[in-house]
């Protein structure tokens, strides 16, 4: 009952966080999903144009090249977006941020969408790259669970900050839901396909300038606390929030009006080690994962013998249904045992995963097994929120845009020469470190359910200064 009643007095607050998911990670999700169905048309698209401007057909090796490169550009594109996420959701609010990076979205959208009436698949490419900067691949994926994160109370922080995962796996079944022969996946219509992206960003675009910006953002950063207290109420409905918001006054003492820091301040600083190697391993298992796996979709299930005309089919069906378990399950069971188990699971579907492709088993069951590789990712959207304070959350995000993009890059551009060289064994590489994720988890990471964020940076504090005396728990509750 308490649960319901929560949601009902924070109606305009899941309304916000519904609203920065269409261009979040929704937007990120399609991106991923959408590039696979159409991949035999697009292959055929790059060599047809070759073949008509060179006289000559291009090599196999070029194909794939050119194909890769498509794939893993969207990474370059995110690269730069969050490197540039810190300075504008600082200098500008994490609401002007979300609104701006709409514009290279819209761009993008149309380039591919144009893409094969002008006759370049140049243009897919530099789409890709638009698509990546400040879109969801860039700023607004780290913006949105900034965002997300700092506008809700501490017992609906990990909630609503997990729907950042829930979009990101429903855009991922829309976009394959698109991509079905059905619908938009025909030779025909893939330009289409590819320029869908625009709809979620004209949604945001009509929406959401009527939500006001980070009650915290407002507070600690701008110390407006007239409009921080008219931004809780309008998230938050009528009430006593002054426990809520002494607790950012207390942030905003312990910060000592220090300006936002920087990324080298992040990797000098001693305190805030752990957070940042926490940052940097959970991060990396996202990608070990085969986050960006997912677009060679279609060339993994045809070298497991599943016939192309069925491939289209396999899709990550039940991606929105684990996300959203973990919705209803992250402020019963906490991130750390929420993470560690969903490592432990993930560990063991790939494991299954390599076994099935090696005995070429059924589509649906490798569709089921390839949508539990996202599992566990949801888990880490309040995480990176809750671990660092303000003064060190924007280049916490900056810093987890940089790392996640460079290694899916990598990743997207070298996956299709590891699926020639291990054959149905390229999964043992992320199964490893999964089950080591998993174990660090376990043993390392402090529980932050249910604590501020100044609890949380003491619990840090014993990892960061381990053997030394004198450490006590800062009192949360200064009053106004």
């Amino acid at each position: 009952a308490g649960f319901i009643s929560c949601k009902k007095m924070s109606y305009n607050l899941f309304l916000l966080a519904f609203v920065l998911g269409m261009t979040g990670t929704f937007h990120y999700g399609l991106q991923v999903s959408i590039i696979n169905s159409p991949a035999e048309y697009i292959q055929s698209f790059i060599h047809e144009t070759w073949l008509k401007r060179y006289g000559s057909s291009p090599s196999a090796d070029m194909v794939t090249l050119m194909w890769s490169l498509i794939v893993s550009i969207y990474s370059i594109g995110g690269l730069l977006g969050s490197s540039c996420a810190g300075f504008l959701c600082v200098r500008f609010g994490r609401k002007k941020a979300m609104l701006l990076s709409n514009i290279p979205a819209l761009l993008g959208a149309a380039l591919m969408g144009l893409s094969r009436l002008c006759g370049s698949f140049e243009m897919i490419i530099a789409g890709r790259l638009f698509s990546g900067p400040f879109v969801p691949a860039g700023l607004t994926q780290n913006v949105h669970i900034m965002y997300a994160g700092e506008c809700a109370p501490r017992r609906l922080r990990g909630l609503i900050a997990i729907t950042a995962s829930t979009f990101s796996a429903l855009g991922k079944f829309v976009g394959f839901a698109l991509g079905l022969r059905e619908v938009l996946g025909v030779e025909a219509l893939w330009p289409v396909l590819l320029a869908a992206n625009a709809v979620p960003v004209l949604v945001q675009l009509l929406t959401l300038p009527f939500f006001p910006d980070s009650p915290r953002y407002l507070l600690i950063d701008l110390k407006d606390k007239e409009a921080c207290i008219k931004a809780v109420k309008q998230l938050w409905g009528d009430g006593d929030h002054m426990a809520e918001i002494n607790d950012m006054v207390s942030e905003q003492r312990a910060i000592g009006g220090e300006k936002a820091k920087g990324v080298r301040d992040l990797l000098r600083d001693r305190a805030v080690r752990w957070q940042l190697i926490t940052l940097l391993l959970v991060v990396s298992c996202i990608q070990l994962l085969g986050a960006n796996v997912y677009s060679y979709a279609y060339s993994i299930f045809t070298k497991a013998g599943i016939p192309p005309a069925q491939t289209h089919y396999a899709g990550p069906g039940s991606c929105p249904i684990s996300s959203c378990l973990q919705g209803f399950l992250i402020e019963r069971a906490g991130r750390k045992t929420l993470l560690w188990k969903s490592y432990a699971v993930m560990a063991l579907a790939l494991g299954l995963l390599t076994v099935t492709l090696s005995l070429q088993h059924l589509a649906k069951f490798l569709s089921f097994l390839l949508s539990s590789i996202f599992f566990s990712g949801g888990v880490v959207c309040p995480l990176i929120t809750e671990i660092f304070i303000q003064s060190y959350r924007p280049a916490a995000y900056v810093f987890n845009g940089v790392v996640n993009w460079i290694q899916l890059f990598i990743l997207g551009l070298v996956f299709p020469f590891l699926v020639e060289g291990l054959g149905n064994f390229c999964f043992i590489i992320f199964l490893t470190y999964c089950l080591s994720m998993a174990i660090f988890v376990l043993l390392v990471l402090p529980e932050t359910k249910g604590k501020t964020m100044l609890q949380v940076k003491e619990e840090f504090k014993r990892l960061n200064y381990r053997g030394k005396k004198g450490l006590e728990i800062i009192d949360c509750t200064v009053p106004l």
